[in-house]
């Protein structure tokens, strides 16, 4: 066990990442194909592809999910994951062409760096030529490179944000989660309940609470008074159990009780926090078990992703302001 994405067989993942430009490219390749479905909580979400995910809708398998940075603009590296996987002969087959279904979702790296510099169809291609199903790299990388959480009193006071993973075991069944975590608020530990990541104190007094800050903005406006375009966290959950697409939306609903109890807020208005789910395997599971496991290695993967990450670019990241305190 790698206590990552790769633990699910079936699954690999490649990053593509570029730190001066502070942005990158996660993709999840399933080529083989992969149940699928989406759950979307936030209510300004960048995405491509996931209506077909609806258990009403007729394709019932994936071949890679693309997360990445570079708010919309990102979502054209899907394009080099769609052409990765019809070189090597995967997709849905219509009959005259197989078509490969590869939804993606992006996030706001665009304050961080170059706002320039974006994924496009070459990153999304490259993801797919790394892509492994060994031990992952954490932190800066891929869709994480230029996350940041913490943005309530404006980007000067945030800290880095990142790429995490976590994986369980109930008998034959693997569940595992893997997390950029781009959030407006803080993450914090869910056992102590004390913020690891967050709104930087402007007197150097740690962090403060963003469920206290929000209080004292009142009736202001969160656009006006944040950098409220600057956030979303995006997560595959994968699972080698048997699920149907019902099955799969059901455990993606239940996998964001793992962002509500370590992200404070969480599914804002202004955010486009999105849970996808992936069931490779043929282990019969009970599918409220998978769902309450799947929130647990999310808010695992989501304290990891923010443990893992390094300074970029003058934002501080948790590890280094422990160090230094």
């Amino acid at each position: 066990m790698h206590h990552a994405l790769t633990d699910v067989s079936g699954i690999q993942v490649g990053h593509w990442t570029d730190e001066e430009g502070s942005t990158g490219c996660t993709v999840v390749l399933c080529p083989q194909g992969a149940v699928a479905s989406v759950d979307v909580r936030g209510g300004a979400p960048a995405s491509r592809e996931t209506d077909l995910l609806d258990p009403t809708c007729t394709v019932q398998q994936v071949h890679a999910i693309l997360l990445g940075g570079g708010s919309a603009f990102g979502l054209a590296a899907a394009d080099g994951v769609m052409r990765w996987l019809e070189e090597h002969g995967y997709g849905f087959d219509t009959g005259v062409a197989k078509v490969p279904i590869a939804p993606a979702a992006c996030l706001f790296d665009l304050a961080l760096g170059n706002p320039h510099a974006r994924p496009d169809a070459a990153a999304g291609y490259a993801a797919c030529e790394a892509a492994a199903d060994g031990p992952l790299p954490e932190g800066n990388v891929g869709a994480g490179t230029g996350a940041t959480v913490g943005k309530l009193l404006g980007f000067a006071q945030a800290t880095k944000g990142g790429v995490g993973n976590a994986s369980t075991t109930m008998g034959d069944v693997v569940v595992a989660a893997l997390a950029a975590v781009n959030a407006v608020g803080e993450v914090i530990d869910p056992a102590s309940g004390e913020i690891l990541a967050g709104v930087r104190d402007p007197a150097g007094e740690g962090f403060l609470s963003a469920t206290g800050l929000l209080r004292r903005m009142g009736g202001g406006s969160f656009w006006d008074v944040a950098d409220g375009r600057t956030h979303t966290t995006l997560v595959v959950v994968a699972t080698n159990a048997r699920l149907d697409k019902a099955g799969a939306k059901r455990v993606a609903m239940m996998a964001h009780d793992g962002i509500a109890r370590v992200i404070r807020p969480s599914h804002h208005p202004f955010d486009g926090d999105i849970v996808f789910t992936l069931a490779t395997g043929d282990v019969q599971a009970d599918l409220g078990a998978l769902g309450a496991l799947a929130a647990e290695v999310v808010a695992e993967a989501i304290v990891r992703a923010v443990r893992a990450a390094r300074s970029l670019h003058g934002v501080p990241a948790a590890s280094d302001l422990a160090a230094g305190a």
